[in-house]
């Protein structure tokens, strides 16, 4: 249990520290060889390989989006007593901002993290409404 406890709080100060902008504490606990997963509904999408390469889509992330709050509404985790091993958790995120063009959104999704040794390995990203990702992005 109090590693469900842990992984939940590692969660919410990963997600509050991206809302500051602060990409590399965001990042603090994905792998090296880490992988990411965006919809691939907008041109930004797709699979990311590596901890270097997906730090620089974070950045064009935050420049494309100067306005971006994610707000952690529930939190899951498969193996609650695994503080370092193996786990799964899965984040159910409110996403609002503004883009660089000034224009508002507000989106919901989930974001599921495979953990190995206590870091992210594989990080996937899935939205509920792809039209309103398409708007936000500037492609819809």
């Amino acid at each position: 249990m109090i590693g469900a406890i842990i992984i939940k709080n590692k969660v919410r100060a990963a997600f509050a520290a991206l809302t500051r902008r602060d990409v590399s504490a965001f990042l603090s606990d994905w792998a090296e060889d880490a992988v990411f997963i965006y919809p691939s509904v907008v041109s930004a999408g797709g699979r990311i390989e590596g901890k270097e390469i997906i730090e620089k889509w974070f950045q064009n992330f935050l420049e494309h989006f100067p306005e971006v709050k994610m707000t952690p509404k529930h939190i899951c985790v498969q193996n609650i007593f695994a503080l370092s091993g193996t786990n799964v958790v899965a984040a159910e995120l409110e996403v609002t901002g503004k883009n660089r063009e000034g224009k508002s959104f507000q989106n919901e999704g989930v974001t599921v993290i495979t953990t190995e040794k206590g870091k992210g390995v594989l990080v996937r990203d899935y939205v509920f409404d792809a039209e309103m990702l398409k708007k936000a992005w500037g492609e819809g």
